[in-house]
């Protein structure tokens, strides 16, 4: 069989004498003109200041407090003083700053986000202790109000799970939202030792601070031996679905019940790297095996396209357990996930 050769000639005539940055398609023109200058020449992915999916980096605008002028603050918050086991989240955001090459281009939703949105990397909360656990807490909270009056949808990379209560206290401020929570576990048992403000109880004590809609809150790939804590995610009407019945279900059916569970209003996305098989992230403090895989978690993540996600958090990445660096990219490609959903919403609005 020949090639037809008018097809021959009018691809040569389009492309022979083409370069990196002759290129047609609308969504494939927004990459060429945010990665390159000139004619074939873009930056190298290995030099310079490491951000956030390479976003501009902005540190500015948090010190300025103009939240106003960006859509999307990418923010750090290095601190992991409510861990219960092995510590080291608090370089979680440095790691996932390093890895290279997540985006820009997302190939399922077609949206290039940092084309379509104000994104930036403002850097990370500032700390008034390093020891003060109640402390840093407060810290988040008033670093987010600001954020949150201006109507900025922000997305974190954290740091222990305990850092997205105060964050869901400034986002839920005057109406509580919703939640996709993927993770191994609840997080709702009850303060022990002395705190309530550990990485295991964040969306116990978000419900009850009114910021946070069980009714509207599921929580997929729940496994491991700490269920009997768990009790306050079914008294108060979370919908859970452990790891073992979400293989049963597959992808589609949990997204359908995730939509239904969520609804129109607004939700926000906390994803732990621990909801992963430690086959694909072992750099994480509560490690459970018989996890999701990457590609199941990012499926997940693109059937909540479409809904109100007010921000969202990539947490316990800790990279000193993680010879390979896969933890760290599977975090930022995660991060990448949660900018792009709320990319097309903002498209969608």
């Amino acid at each position: 069989m020949t090639m037809d050769p008018k097809k021959l000639e009018a691809l040569r005539a389009r492309y022979s004498g083409a370069g990196a940055t002759d290129v047609h398609d609308p969504e494939f023109r927004k990459v060429v003109d945010l990665l390159f200058t000139g004619k074939d020449r873009r930056a190298k992915p290995y030099e310079g200041i490491s951000t956030f999916l390479d976003a501009p980096y902005r540190p500015e605008i948090a010190s300025d407090k103009a939240f106003s002028a960006l859509d999307v603050p990418l923010i750090g918050v290095p601190m992991d003083l409510g861990v219960t086991h092995r510590p080291g989240s608090r370089f979680g955001p440095r790691a996932v700053r390093q890895v290279e090459r997540i985006g820009p281009y997302h190939e399922v939703h077609r949206i290039v986000p940092l084309a379509e949105c104000r994104i930036a990397d403002i850097g990370d909360v500032p700390f008034r202790s390093r020891y003060n656990l109640a402390e840093s807490h407060e810290d988040i909270e008033a670093f987010y109000g600001p954020i949150a009056a201006a109507g900025c949808r922000p997305v974190s990379v954290g740091g222990d799970h305990s850092i997205t209560l105060p964050i869901l206290k400034a986002l839920g401020r005057g109406r509580p939202v919703g939640m996709i929570h993927i993770d191994a576990h609840c997080d709702t048992s009850a303060p022990y030792e002395g705190t309530r403000f550990h990485h295991g109880g964040p969306f116990r004590q978000a419900v009850l601070e009114g910021v946070l809609d069980p009714e509207r809150v599921i929580q997929i790939g729940i496994r491991g031996n700490a269920e009997y804590l768990w009790e306050f995610s079914y008294e108060s009407g979370m919908t859970v679905i452990h790891a073992e019945e979400f293989h049963r279900l597959g992808v589609d059916e949990t997204i359908a019940r995730m939509r239904k569970v969520v609804g129109d209003g607004p939700v926000y996305l906390s994803f732990d790297v621990d909801s992963l098989d430690p086959a694909f992230a072992p750099g994480t403090g509560t490690p459970e095996a018989g996890g999701l895989s990457t590609r199941e978690a990012m499926a997940l993540l693109r059937g909540a396209a479409g809904l109100d996600i007010v921000g969202g958090d990539v947490v316990e990445v800790a990279p000193q357990y993680d010879a390979t660096s896969n933890t760290a990219q599977a975090g930022a490609q995660i991060l990448f996930e949660i900018v792009s959903l709320i990319a097309l919403r903002l498209r969608k609005d």
